[in-house]
C-alpha cells in the first residue's frame, strides 16, 4: 500500500502516528482508534464463527432426523418400496435407504393429552438414514418389532404425558370406526419402550415412533408414505437424490433437505446477516474515530504543513501524508483484531466454561436451552471480509482529514508564527 506514495511522505505519515514532539493526546487518540478498530474487528470474528457454529449444530440435529431426501409416489404409498428402495441405492452416491409412514395422531395417558407425529418405522433399515439409535436416553430402538405395538416417544413429549417405559398409552388416529353404538375414533394402546432427545423440540415434542407394519396396520394403509434417502455428500443431496429417482420407472416426487427446512435456513443465513451488519457499526465507529484523531493532528501540525508546503510539497502530498498515518492506524487495528478474533473463536467453548467452572453460573442452562455450551466454527472467508470492510472504513475516514490538511494555506498558517 505505501509503495505508491513518495518516501518522504511515508516517513512524515509515519512520524504523525506516534505524535511525540507536541501533543501526547493525539498518540493516545491514535491508540484509542487502534484500541476501537481491534476491538471491533474481534467481535465480529468472534459472534459470527458462533452463529457459524450454532447454525452447524441446528444444521446437523435437523437432519439427524430429517432424511437428505425424501421420494415420495404421486398419488399415494408405495407400493413395492423394496424394488424401489434397490434401484436408488445402487446409485454410487446413496449410503442408506428407509421406509417411512407419517401420520397424525393424539397419545393419551391417564388424563393427559399430546398430539403427536407418528413415523412408522423399521429399526433395521432406519439406522440406514438416521441417528435416531444413538439419540436414546432410555430403552432399547430394536424394541420395534412388529406386533409389538411397542412405541419411542421424545423426552419432551414423554414428559408432557408423564409416562415411563413399561407404560401404556393410547394412540388415537384421524379414522373412525361405525359400530352399532355409533362412531367411535381408532385407536390402540402401545407400550412405551423407550425414550429419545434429538434436542430440538420440533422431534422432541412432538414425534413418536412404532414399526412400520403396526403403523400400516392402525392407520389401514397398504404401503409406507415414501422413502428416506441418506446421500454421501448432504450438501450435493438435492441433486443426488434426483439423479438417482431418474433412474427408477414411475411417477415419484423429490424433497431434499433444503427444500424442507428452508425457512430455517433462511432465517440463519439473515439473523447471520444483520449481525455483521450491526456488529460492522462498531467497526465503523471505531473507524469513524480516526476523522477525529486526524483532524487534531491537522490542527496540531499546521506549521508543519506550511512549512512542507513552501518546500515545494503538492496539496496531494500532503494528502498522501494523513491517508498514510489514518491507512496505518486502520492496519493496525484490523491485524491485531484478526489474530485476537481467531482466537477467541477458536477457543470460546473453553474460555465459557472456564468462565462458569470460576463463577458458578451456567451461561446455557442445560435444562433450558437445547445447545448448552458454544459451538464456534470459523470460516476464513469471514475473516478476510471483514477484514476487509473494515480497512476499506478506516481508509475512507482519513479522506476528510487529509483534505482539509491539502488545503491549508502556508501564508495564514505562518503569518503567526
Amino acid at each position: 500500500m505505501l509503495r505508491m506514495f513518495k518516501p518522504f511522505e511515508a516517513f512524515v505519515g509515519l512520524r504523525y502516528v506516534r505524535a511525540k514532539r507536541r501533543n501526547h493526546f493525539i498518540s493516545f487518540a491514535s491508540l484509542s482508534s487502534v484500541f476501537g478498530i481491534t476491538l471491533g474487528v474481534m467481535a465480529v470474528i468472534t459472534v459470527l464463527s458462533v452463529m457459524n457454529g450454532f447454525e452447524k449444530e441446528m444444521t446437523e440435529r435437523t437432519l439427524g432426523m430429517v432424511s437428505h431426501a425424501t421420494v415420495v409416489e404421486q398419488g399415494g404409498s408405495l407400493s413395492d418400496w423394496r424394488l424401489i428402495s434397490q434401484e436408488i441405492e445402487s446409485h454410487p452416491d446413496i449410503s442408506g435407504v428407509a421406509p417411512f409412514l407419517r401420520a397424525e395422531g393424539m397419545l393419551k395417558f391417564n388424563n393427559r393429552v399430546s398430539p403427536t407425529i407418528v413415523r412408522g418405522i423399521l429399526p433395521e433399515e432406519e439406522t440406514k438414514v438416521s441417528d435416531i439409535a444413538r439419540k436414546m436416553v432410555l430403552g432399547n430402538f430394536n424394541q420395534l418389532h412388529e406386533k409389538s405395538f411397542n412405541i419411542i416417544l421424545g423426552s419432551e413429549l414423554y414428559r408432557k404425558l408423564g409416562v415411563i417405559p413399561g407404560d401404556k398409552v393410547t394412540l388415537y388416529t384421524p379414522r373412525t370406526i361405525t359400530t352399532p353404538a355409533g362412531i367411535i375414533p381408532s385407536f390402540k394402546r402401545f407400550t412405551v419402550t423407550g425414550i429419545f432427545t434429538i434436542g430440538m423440540n420440533e422431534f422432541d415434542g412432538a414425534l413418536a415412533l412404532i414399526n412400520l407394519e403396526d403403523a400400516k396396520k392402525l392407520f389401514r394403509v397398504a404401503g409406507p408414505s415414501g422413502l428416506r434417502i441418506k446421500t454421501t455428500d448432504v450438501m450435493r443431496a438435492p441433486d443426488i437424490s434426483r439423479d438417482a429417482v431418474v433412474r427408477v420407472s414411475g411417477r415419484y416426487s423429490v424433497i431434499d433437505w433444503t427444500q424442507r427446512n428452508r425457512n430455517f435456513l433462511r432465517a440463519l443465513k439473515t439473523e447471520k446477516i444483520v449481525m455483521f451488519v450491526i456488529l460492522s457499526l462498531i467497526v465503523a465507529v471505531a473507524a469513524f474515530n480516526i476523522v477525529s484523531t486526524l483532524v487534531m493532528v491537522v490542527v496540531d501540525k499546521q506549521a508543519d504543513i506550511a512549512v512542507l508546503r513552501t518546500l515545494g510539497a503538492s496539496p496531494g502530498s500532503i494528502m498522501k501524508i494523513f491517508i498514510i498515518q489514518g491507512t496505518v492506524i486502520g492496519i493496525l487495528g484490523t491485524m491485531l483484531g484478526d489474530i485476537l478474533g481467531v482466537w477467541l473463536a477458536n477457543n470460546i467453548a473453553a474460555i465459557v466454561k472456564k468462565f462458569e467452572r470460576l463463577s458458578g453460573v451456567e451461561v446455557l442452562p442445560c435444562d433450558v436451552y437445547y445447545v448448552c455450551d458454544f459451538p464456534s466454527e470459523m470460516h476464513w472467508n469471514d475473516v478476510y471480509i471483514i477484514s476487509a470492510v473494515a480497512f476499506l472504513l478506516c481508509l475512507l475516514a482519513t479522506i476528510y482529514p487529509a483534505i482539509k490538511a491539502a488545503n491549508t494555506n502556508p501564508a495564514e498558517v505562518l503569518r503567526y508564527e
